[in-house]
């Protein structure tokens, strides 16, 4: 029976093509055999005939499939002759559950309540800008708007103690597109990269020709005797809010990672800012940026990801001088990849007040049910552990007994909660990582839901 690669950012009918052409790629559906009636396959998925009509019309526009009248759907011989298993390496399948499996409560991390987005005071200033500005049709400057890297440098420096002027702000369609850019400015390089950490990091990286090296952390961050033995000329860490551990570097720290870059011409720092307006019980520490200097070896990353929404592509860099000199050389016919539309309503946005306030609000909302969810689960689940409720918006729960990290995420996810193990994070030695733990997001989670939610892991965990 076929099951449905669970993406849910991709339409049915695509998900259902994809699955499809990849058996018919890789052999599994032979040359000439009829696919199953679309009566018949809606029913064994719980999908639409109509859903099922326009994949199959996908495969054959494809030449993937033969429409036959009166017959049906066939995989195309043709294709099957000139793309055989032997001529094209067989690919795995995609990790693949029922439509009826799909989670009721999802726990994963990258996502947002959608219904926080000031949705009423962004479509108004944005539909001014659109009506009275029609200037914002036009081609903007190659780091972004000045007025917006104004308001942003505004905001860096009162709130992350960020040390720079607007000339050296770059905005762009988030920190994947950035951190490619500041990596094609040392290619040829090595990178020393968190573990665990960000499986993403390391492919922006190395695609941008970065040989990365994976430097272990520990309960003060990125371990310092690890990045002198790595060999590397940069270092990318999140100092404020370390995912997924939720590990603050503390200040001493910071001082001897610095230390390290200043010991030697040509090392710099590559600081992801992560989720450090998420802090409920103290006030963050500065940026590591801050602490350097506008011309000191730290180029700072941060997004609007998680304060707005990931929809919302915006995401900026503070680069030192001597590396922006570099930069407007390297880029200086490429368009900025943010809307300008976009850009000046979030200029507005942040020169009216509007984003301090919102951030405000998120706070207390996000702290409000990290207190109520960390309770339900502290009170459904006896001999819990949660690490990192005080910032961000995750945290890491252990459970011993709940028969390994493993175990956990199928049993959570037969009583339809997803959520992911502390070890998929762990790009090498995930021997070290701590058993029973797995990671728990928040953000997107309803506070009316929350009973539930730690009732369903109780009823999956607890014998």
């Amino acid at each position: 029976m076929i099951e449905l690669h669970n993406e849910d950012k991709m339409p049915l009918y695509e998900q259902l093509y994809a699955t499809l052409a990849d058996e018919i790629r890789s052999g599994t559906r032979a040359p000439g055999t009829p696919l199953p009636g679309r009566r018949t396959m809606a029913a064994q998925l719980g999908i639409s005939v109509n859903t099922v009509d326009a994949a199959y019309q996908m495969l054959a526009a494809e030449g993937l499939a033969e429409a036959r009248p009166r017959s049906g759907f066939y995989v195309q011989k043709t294709y099957g002759m000139l793309h055989s298993p032997a001529a094209r390496p067989k690919t795995a399948p995609p990790s693949l559950v029922p439509v009826s499996e799909r989670p009721r409560f999802d726990l994963s991390t990258g996502s947002v309540d959608t219904a926080l987005f000031p949705a009423r005071s962004w479509g108004r200033i944005q539909k001014e800008q659109l009506y009275q500005r029609p200037e914002l049709l036009q081609r903007g400057e190659m780091q972004g708007d000045e007025s917006l890297r104004v308001q942003i440098a505004r905001y860096l420096s009162a709130y992350r103690g960020v040390d720079c002027t607007p000339e050296q702000i770059v905005v762009g369609a988030g920190i994947e597109y950035l951190l490619g850019c500041v990596a094609h400015l040392f290619a040829g390089g090595r990178a020393a990269v968190e573990n665990p950490g960000y499986s993403r990091t390391r492919v922006v990286l190395q695609n941008s020709g970065i040989d990365c090296t994976l430097v272990d952390i520990d309960q003060g961050g990125l371990s310092v005797a690890g990045l002198e033995a790595s060999g590397a000329n940069l270092c990318y860490l999140t100092p404020s809010h370390h995912f997924p551990t939720g590990v603050t570097m503390p200040a001493p720290r910071r001082a001897q990672i610095l230390a390290w870059a200043a010991a030697r011409s040509g090392r710099y720092i590559l600081e992801d800012d992560y989720d450090s307006e998420f802090r409920f019980d103290t006030r963050p520490l500065p940026s590591l940026q801050g602490m350097a200097g506008p011309d000191g070896p730290v180029v700072y990353l941060t997004t609007f990801s998680k304060s707005l929404a990931p929809g919302i592509r915006i995401a900026c860099m503070v680069l030192p001088r001597d590396l922006l000199a570099r930069y407007r050389q390297d880029f200086a016919v490429y368009a900025n990849t943010v809307s300008r539309f976009e850009q000046q309503t979030l200029c507005a946005f942040m020169a009216d007040g509007y984003f301090t306030r919102h951030l405000a609000r998120m706070r207390l909302v996000y702290k409000r049910r990290m207190e109520a969810f960390a309770a339900a689960l502290r009170q459904a689940l006896p001999g819990v552990t949660l690490g990192g409720v005080h910032s961000g918006l995750h945290f890491l729960l252990t459970l011993p007994g709940a028969g390994g990290e493993g175990a956990m995420v199928a049993a959570a996810a037969r009583e339809g909660v997803r959520l992911r193990g502390l070890s998929e994070y762990y790009l090498a030695r995930p021997e070290q990582c701590p058993p029973d733990t797995v990671v728990a997001g928040y953000s997107a989670l309803r506070e009316e839901d929350i009973p539930a939610v730690a009732d369903a892991l109780a009823r999956a965990w607890i014998p």
